[in-house]
């Protein structure tokens, strides 16, 4: 394969990986109340206001499109799963960095600024990814899987153990978890 084939058919994953993840991610924020409060549902969906819970809303979606990309594209360069650790930990990151940043200088915070934050957080998480591979660098696959086992056991297991801390707790309810 010549190198633009390879470079069209990055692209394409993560054109399709940041469409998937946008709609799948926003369904997410529903998903617990539609299925009348299922714990098992609760593990991926958002089942609060906290935002930790709204994290969940780019996490999953972009671990399902880790490994649905792997097949696609990710056998063909080594450093799939970094360039994917390296998206999932820009999306997160951007999203927590960006929510603190415009809530302390506003002082409240607006649904839309959180909905327009989330897209542009996936954008630029796909992005990253796509630079990474296609730069052809070598990382560490072994950094990269426990990375990502790392976010999955913490969203997972935070949703039922929650630590009462701010980032933890909804502002609606007060609340913890579920």
């Amino acid at each position: 394969m010549i190198f633009i084939d390879i470079v069209k058919k990055v692209l394409k994953f993560h054109i399709f990986s940041f469409i998937f993840v946008c709609i799948l991610g926003s369904l997410l924020h529903f998903t617990f109340e539609w299925s009348n409060n299922n714990i098992f549902v609760g593990s991926f969906s958002a089942v609060n206001e906290s935002t930790w819970e709204h994290l969940k809303l780019a996490f999953f979606p972009m671990l399902l499109t880790t490994i649905i990309g792997y097949f696609y594209i990710g056998k063909d360069f080594s450093n799939y799963l970094c360039a994917r650790a390296g998206c999932i930990i820009t999306t997160i990151s951007f999203i927590t960095v960006f929510f603190y940043a415009y809530t302390g200088i506003l002082g409240t915070n607006y649904s839309i600024l959180n909905i327009g934050s989330f897209f542009v957080a996936v954008f630029l998480g796909e992005c990253t990814s796509f630079k990474k591979i296609v730069s052809m660098n070598n990382c560490n696959k072994i950094v990269a899987i426990i990375i990502l086992l790392v976010l999955l056991i913490a969203f997972i297991s935070f949703t039922y153990f929650t630590p009462e801390i701010n980032f933890f707790r909804d502002p609606v309810t007060n609340s913890y978890g579920i």
